[in-house]
């Protein structure tokens, strides 16, 4: 394990730290679902909290497609906080106090797990788009890999939101043994079609910018940067449901007392978009969005046999959240889940949470939604002795 590494980062090109980093699969070959083999490659991670002796305490927090390791404490790009603090910490509803806190970045992303961005030994360069292509299930698999880095063998709970909350379905279907409890939130088992077709406009806007030059723009010292932050724009508006932009914004102007009769941005809610575009291209890499877009599109539990399938005499807990108002996950995607879960006499409970925040409401400050996590996982730990 190395404390840190650096790396390249950016429009700008800057080095940036990205804390813990394991290399995995040194000795065997870790075999991903495209067919391809890859070992010996690093996935950058952080933890909070301590192990207990018994090591019956550790969670695995999954981000979403954006996210990254930085769940808690301060972001090394952004400065500002982890994506989870409102979650992850002491006295909070994830319980660094009580719980052994772990956070990864996914295969395939851009904050020094391995990646389109990391160096190919073939060429000496990025792999780019020579990189493979990963599935939710591999992403699984190399965290799976961690865990026994770590000399960890089961998991106390997963939990993740959106890409996230698939991550926390993958894992007690992969792993049934190494998974006491799961939550998955604002998710799906599988992706629709209006979420793939999202994300085709997004990769699509990344690829008709000039300066992405076939995904080679690292060759180049170039960076797509109107692509990718066009891509933000669309995918965020998504995340949000349309009474919270107006709550937020309505139509009120930007900057000025009358509109312009041009094409600035005369509106608050394009002054947001904007800024949302030109924040993200400092901080994520775009093949790391082709990939990442990917996985969750090839995301299907209801293959081979249905989704009741995978969850046959599961002894894992389940809590399955949604919010109301989400509706690029809705709810009645998380009771599918529910009932094919109910189908296998799974233990699972749920909760749907009333808001109008959509589908970033996982990520803010929900009271309920805080409670809910908080209670599950106080009535788990209280059941298996963890004080």
């Amino acid at each position: 394990m190395q404390d840190t590494i650096l790396s390249t980062f950016g429009p700008t090109f800057r080095e940036v730290a990205v804390g813990k980093i394991a290399t995995l699969a040194a000795d065997t070959p870790l075999k991903l679902d495209c067919g391809a083999e890859i070992s010996a490659f690093p996935l950058a991670y952080q933890t909070y909290g301590a192990l207990n002796t018994a090591r019956t305490n550790a969670v695995l927090v999954c981000h979403g497609l954006t996210g990254d390791q930085y769940a808690a404490g301060d972001h090394p790009v952004t400065g500002k906080p982890g994506w989870w603090e409102s979650l992850v910490g002491p006295g909070k509803p994830v319980d660094t106090n009580r719980f052994f806190v772990i956070a990864t970045n996914v295969i395939g992303g851009c904050m020094g797990s391995f990646g389109p961005k990391s160096q190919n030994p073939e060429t000496g360069k990025p792999y780019d788009l020579d990189f493979p292509v990963v599935t939710i299930q591999d992403m699984a698999r190399a965290q799976a890999l961690l865990l026994d880095y770590l000399g960890i063998d089961q998991l106390f709970c997963v939990l993740g939101g959106s890409m996230g909350g698939m991550l926390a379905l993958a894992w007690p279907a992969l792993f049934p043994d190494r998974v006491y409890s799961a939550i998955p939130i604002a998710t799906s088992a599988k992706h629709s079609a209006q979420n793939i077709a999202f994300h085709e406009i997004g990769r699509q806007s990344i690829m008709i910018d000039p300066d992405w030059c076939g995904g080679r723009y690292y060759d180049e010292k170039k960076f797509p940067v109107k692509g990718l932050s066009v891509a933000r724009m669309a995918a965020h508006v998504t995340y949000l449901s349309e009474h919270a932009l107006h709550r937020k914004f309505g139509r009120a102007l930007q900057d000025r007392e009358h509109i312009s009769f041009g094409f600035e941005a005369d509106f608050q809610v394009e002054s947001y978009l904007r800024h949302q575009g030109a924040s993200f291209v400092e901080r994520f890499d775009a093949n790391s969005y082709f990939y990442i877009t990917r996985a969750m599109d090839y995301f299907d539990l209801t293959e081979n046999g249905g989704l009741a399938s995978h969850f046959i005499r599961t002894k894992t807990r389940f809590l399955v959240i949604s919010f109301s108002s989400d509706w690029l996950f809705p709810t009645s995607e998380s009771r599918s889940i529910v009932r094919a879960l109910n189908a296998v006499a799974a233990n699972v409970s749920f909760a749907e949470i009333v808001t109008d925040k959509g589908h970033d409401a996982f990520l803010l400050d929900e009271p309920e939604f805080f409670a809910a996590i908080r209670g599950f996982l106080q009535g788990r730990a209280e059941k298996r002795g963890i004080a």
